[in-house]
């Protein structure tokens, strides 16, 4: 025998500042919240080293420990934080029919989305070959292994200089690879790229071939083949460690056909506002936010879902 349905007013799809700060505004305002963290709880700040820009902290903070300062404060409310996903969901009617990984099916009055965005890849088949072995999105989980070592980070957003800073102070060498003559990072970051002499621009640039030695079942990067994008040559670079830091893809595929999104997967959210095109259905962060994508932003995001759930619910119950 199956078990019933669980009923509640408000489910939280996602974590992040987006979706912990909706918690805390939910959980304040007695919607009894649900979230579900998903593949990675706490979001992209997970992986993110300081973070000086949020406020509040006027010393800084490391990304890990400010999620679990947001996750302790949406349990301090009451908040029903769990492990898991939402693997299914049906926002066809209301209540909306959702399922976790592990065959649990709820039934949510109110629905708000935070599911971020993940790192994007080049889709070189060298790039999965070596991932894991020299390969990697994510200089902070990583960086530990290439001490005093060669890396090349590809990128030239705020993404790539954040992590080609961050590596310069544990590598030896760091070739940072733009396919463009100028970086698209915001002036702060490329001061501080700029600044470190272990930082070596390679503009113009296209990669074309991660190379690395097969040993067994043991892998490891050895060089990256790029191409001058003026010339057409082809060049390498010896390294042990290749970063992609290329840009993020908002993790919106659970609602393909049923929610509003522009070309590249954010969701469509009304002005000023984080409705959706289904009434009861709210986004918030990075899953709809291409333009700031800061946790402060994220976080505003989170608050404003959660109240206009809670107005949304108030509508409802007036009109019963």
């Amino acid at each position: 025998m199956s078990e019933s349905k669980e009923q509640i007013k408000t489910l939280i799809i996602g974590s992040g500042p987006a979706g912990y700060t909706a918690a805390i505004y939910a959980a304040r305002a007695d919607l009894n919240p649900v979230m579900y963290q998903g593949m990675q709880p706490g979001g992209q700040l997970t992986i993110t080293t300081d973070v000086d820009n949020y406020p509040g902290y006027p010393e800084g903070i490391k990304g890990p420990d400010m999620m679990e300062d947001f996750k302790k404060q949406a349990e301090r409310f009451d908040a029903d934080v769990r492990w898991g996903m939402i693997t299914e969901i049906d926002l066809s009617s209301r209540p909306f029919q959702a399922k976790t990984d592990e065959g649990k099916e709820i039934e949510a009055e109110t629905v708000i989305i935070s599911t971020g965005a993940s790192a994007r890849w080049l889709g070189l088949e060298s790039e999965t070959e070596f991932n894991g072995a020299g390969v990697s999105a994510c200089a902070t989980c990583d960086g530990f292994f290439y001490k005093g070592l060669n890396v090349a980070v590809v990128g030239g957003g705020d993404t790539a200089a954040e992590e080609a800073t961050y590596l310069s102070n544990l590598a030896k060498k760091v070739y940072l690879i733009h396919r463009r003559d100028e970086l698209r990072a915001s002036k702060a970051m490329q001061k501080r790229v700029f600044k470190k002499n272990n930082i070596e621009m390679v503009w113009n640039s296209v990669v074309k071939e991660i190379v690395g030695e097969s040993m067994g079942f043991t892998k490891k990067v050895t060089g990256v083949i790029f191409e001058d994008v003026n010339t057409g040559e082809e060049k390498k670079l010896d390294i042990d460690g290749f970063f992609v830091a290329i840009g993020h893809k908002p993790n919106s595929d659970l609602f393909k056909g049923q929610l509003h999104m522009d070309k590249q997967g954010y969701l469509i959210t009304k002005s000023d506002s984080t409705k959706t095109n289904i009434p009861g259905v709210f986004a918030c962060g990075d899953v709809q936010d291409k333009t700031f994508r800061q946790a402060v932003t994220a976080a505003g995001t989170g608050s404003m879902a959660a109240i206009e759930a809670e107005r949304f619910l108030g509508e409802q119950e007036v009109e019963d």
